[in-house]
């Protein structure tokens, strides 16, 4: 079981960019998938989740509106599709999966969460 988390990079304010997590070893069809992230001294903080076997999804408030998290069941592949990108964006990008049953509360809750793949750095240069 593993989550590869790539497709950080730089970006201007305003700016877009598209983060993908690819699960290997199983299907995402019986987990949700979030993600996370952690700025320089600080903690990490839940952005969205997406629970797979309906589709429910969380966003942070401080992303709604802004972000999604789309999905590709085909390629085994949850996103993070980030759009008006604001220089507090700025942190290592994590996705962890979850149980398929986790429940609306939970969600943007690390502690919930067992896989996590390696970050990803975005930077949102003002």
């Amino acid at each position: 079981v593993q989550l590869q988390a790539f497709g950080g990079g730089l970006v201007q304010t305003g700016g877009s960019l598209r983060l993908s997590c690819l699960a290997s070893g199983f299907t995402l069809g019986y987990t949700a998938i979030g993600w996370f992230r952690q700025a320089p001294g600080k903690e990490r903080e839940g952005v969205s989740c997406i629970r797979n076997r309906d589709g429910s999804t969380k966003y942070a408030e401080s992303v709604k509106g802004r972000f999604t998290i789309p999905r590709d069941r085909a390629k085994n592949t949850v996103y993070l599709q980030m759009n008006s990108l604001k220089p507090e964006d700025t942190a290592v990008y994590f996705c962890a999966t979850s149980r398929s049953g986790i429940i609306s509360s939970e969600m943007l809750n690390s502690h919930y969460y067992n896989v996590w793949g390696q970050g990803t750095l975005v930077t949102v240069s003002s």
